[in-house]
């Protein structure tokens, strides 16, 4: 499967998607290391299945939200528009749909621009083509 930014069961005009056809423990350490080969640390994590249980006493799927950062690109958006803060880190999320697939969803940075203006364009592009060489490193483990 090749990473889309377009509607699919998992994906919106603002993210992308892909499923890795692997245990949820091992999906994550992939996307970590996946992110690392692209030049992205991860600041965050958020175990949403925990969180969820802990405050509402829901049950979730196991997932966590990775906030991965690539420190130029952070700095290089912020130069051009201190607001873009707010969008930062680049959200991933790993989610189990069963015992053996997994999908990994990313913000996608291009949506940024309409956002924040033309003048992030390069940085935004950037930041797409890595989350997609990510995300396309992991489908080739597949």
């Amino acid at each position: 499967m090749t990473p889309t930014s377009h509607t699919t069961p998992y994906t919106t005009p603002y993210t992308l998607s892909t499923t890795v056809r692997r245990p949820y423990d091992e999906a994550v350490g992939s996307v970590r290391a996946a992110l690392a080969e692209q030049g992205f640390g991860v600041l965050t994590e958020i175990d949403l299945r925990a969180t969820l249980a802990e405050k509402l006493g829901v049950d979730l799927s196991p997932q966590v939200i990775l906030g991965a950062c690539r420190p130029p690109l952070a700095h290089a958006a912020l130069q051009i528009d201190p607001a873009v803060a707010t969008m930062l880190p680049c959200n991933v999320v790993v989610r189990a749909i069963d015992d053996g697939t997994c999908v990994v969803e990313a913000f996608d940075p291009l949506a940024m621009i309409s956002m924040a203006g033309a003048e992030i364009a390069p940085v935004a592009t950037e930041a797409h083509t890595r989350l997609t060489a990510v995300l396309t490193a992991l489908d080739e483990e597949n």
